[in-house]
């Protein structure tokens, strides 16, 4: 079986419970002696085993990770921790997924071996949004109900308002509707691409 830690959390001593997405589920899992084994952190892609157990956590055994080309880019490292760590907050307190999520760090993965972490990331939080139905196409203002026509202001989930009515990140609302149309922000300004990026850090 092949997942991608979510998070990692100590417990007594030197044991660990580990979240890991795997393409159906996430799953909570107990790693015994963690601390002792090759080290597990967020972000990284492992093969491994279960053990179930009737009385607590299946336990995590037979662990191999799968590494990345950039696994020891460690600017690239902390973009991908950091991207990882909003997965975990999404996806914690569920459990049966949709293959969706699963694929989508698969083609983050490659992506980050050539591309830039931000706009990867930037297209992937799109992918996302649309997939949950929470992509606002229509560009009316949330706040007033009203229709936005030129400048916008994008607020966490890329919520959309006029300048007016929230304080935010400002766009013009061409190169959004590009954006979303295409899916994807290589049309996009690096100075864009930093503010949507900061978007995205508030959470999913």
């Amino acid at each position: 079986m092949q997942g991608y830690i979510l998070h990692t959390q100590s417990v007594k001593d030197e044991d660990l419970i580990v979240y890991i997405l795997s393409p159906v589920q996430v799953i909570k899992s107990f790693r015994f002696y963690g601390m002792r084994h090759s080290n597990i952190l967020s972000g990284y892609k492992i093969d491994f085993e279960l053990e179930e157990n009737s009385r607590f956590l299946p336990r995590l055994k037979d662990v191999m990770h799968i590494g990345f080309s950039w696994i020891l880019d460690r600017e690239k490292m902390i973009f991908w921790q950091e991207f990882i760590k909003l997965f975990y907050w999404h996806l914690k307190d569920v459990e049966k997924i949709d293959l969706f999520y699963y694929e989508l760090l698969d083609e983050c993965a490659k992506r980050f071996e050539k591309q830039d972490c931000k706009r990867v990331i930037v297209d992937a939080y799109l992918k996302i949004l649309n997939y949950e139905g929470r992509l606002h196409e229509d560009f009316t203002c949330f706040a007033c109900d009203e229709s936005i026509t030129q400048n916008i202001v994008l607020v966490r989930a890329f919520l959309p308002a006029h300048i007016k009515c929230i304080f935010g990140c400002k766009f013009t609302c061409e190169e959004i509707y590009d954006f979303y149309k295409r899916k994807n922000s290589s049309h996009l300004s690096d100075e864009s691409i930093d503010k949507l990026y900061k978007i995205i850090k508030e959470g999913f």
